[in-house]
Order: C-alpha cells, then structure tokens, then sequence
C-alpha cells in the first residue's frame, strides 16, 4: 500500500477530535522546537513555526464564526477570542517582545480538553 493511500485511509478512519489534537499536537511540536532556536540567528525557522500556529488558529477562528458551526455560542466565541490573541501575540513574539512559551501553554489547554483531559496532552 502506497504512503499516500495509507494516508487517505488514516484520515477517513480519524475522527475529528482526534484528528484536531493531532494538528495541535505536531504544531505545539514545532513551537517547542522553535523556543529552543535562537531568536536572531533562526528567525526564519522560528517564523515559520509561530506562522503555523497563527494560520492554524485563524482557521479555527474562521470556522468558529460561520453560522452552521455547531458549537456552543460562548464556546465559539472564546476560540475567536483565542484566536484573536494568538494573532497579536504571535507577532509580539516574532519581534522578540514576548516568549512563545504562552502559544505552547495555550494549545496544550486545548489538546487536554481533546483528549478529555489525559495526562497525554500534557506531555
């Protein structure tokens, strides 16, 4: 079987939450490898991760705001909310204003709530 078709196969046999905390688990990966680059000589690397997150959040922040979404209204409204500060915030930390230490803690918080609170998320 060809990686592709594995991959195509994974994803149908994924559910959502579980594919969600999945995307939150490789970018969070990434913003970890990013804190540990120096912020002047690996800004390339360092953007590219905080970019990551930033559009992954603006997606989320999109797709809550559409009317068809089924969330909870006030559940809707702290992940636009979230995804408003994660913008601001990320460019704070590309100017090396802020850590990203912040980005890490918050999407963490939300793999524990994907994974129903596990000790995994943690990690």
């Amino acid at each position: 079987m060809s990686l592709q078709a594995y991959q195509q196969a994974a994803t149908r046999a994924e559910n959502p939450r579980d594919l969600e905390y999945r995307l939150f688990a490789q970018v969070t990966r990434a913003l970890i490898e990013a804190a540990k680059l120096d912020p002047i000589t690996d800004i390339g690397r360092r953007a590219d991760a905080l970019d990551w997150n930033r559009r992954m959040w603006s997606t989320l922040g999109a797709v809550c705001a559409e009317p068809e979404n089924q969330l909870p209204p006030q559940l809707r409204a702290s992940f636009i909310s979230l995804s408003i500060w994660v913008a601001k915030y990320t460019t704070t930390v590309i100017r090396n204003q802020d850590e990203i230490e912040p980005l890490i803690d918050v999407n963490r918080m939300i793999m524990q709530g994907l994974s129903g609170g596990s000790a995994q998320a943690a990690a």
